[in-house]
């Protein structure tokens, strides 16, 4: 059964967010999960997996500074958490896929670290997002 959680934003508006008991379902796609285990420190699986933990609870009512859009063209519909309120050096690359599913579909560098290596992150994710909408989700 769900039920609606309500938080104040900053600025007081009213944030209504609907979860089930177990909170929202966040999934990693296969290849981001691998991407996150091979490159980075302990550390930093860690404070990805806080902010997980953060779009577990908080689903799409979770704000800044632990996500934002992803910017341009070609991230489009895409969104990046924000380890450590932004100052992880990784972002991973997320898309909210149906009422209450979530799913990471790529891990890259913060931009500002590797302007070309946050874009290859954002074309991965594009890229496994139209893989998983062709196949119905079971890839």
């Amino acid at each position: 059964m769900a039920k609606a959680r309500r938080k104040r934003s900053k600025s007081g508006r009213e944030i209504v967010a609907r979860t089930t008991p177990r909170g929202w379902d966040v999934r990693w796609h296969p290849d981001a999960l691998a991407e996150r285990d091979a490159a980075h420190p302990g550390a930093e699986r860690v404070a990805i997996a806080h902010v997980i933990e953060k779009l577990q609870v908080d689903g799409p009512a979770l704000r800044s500074p632990h996500q934002s859009a992803v910017m341009g063209e070609e991230g489009s519909g895409l969104r990046e958490l924000r380890p450590r309120r932004g100052r992880s050096r990784w972002r991973p690359i997320y898309r909210r896929l149906d009422e209450q599913l979530f799913v990471i579909l790529a891990v890259g560098p913060e931009a500002e670290i590797s302007k070309a290596g946050y874009r290859r992150a954002v074309r991965d994710a594009k890229r496994r997002l139209e893989a998983l909408e062709k196949s119905g989700g079971e890839e």
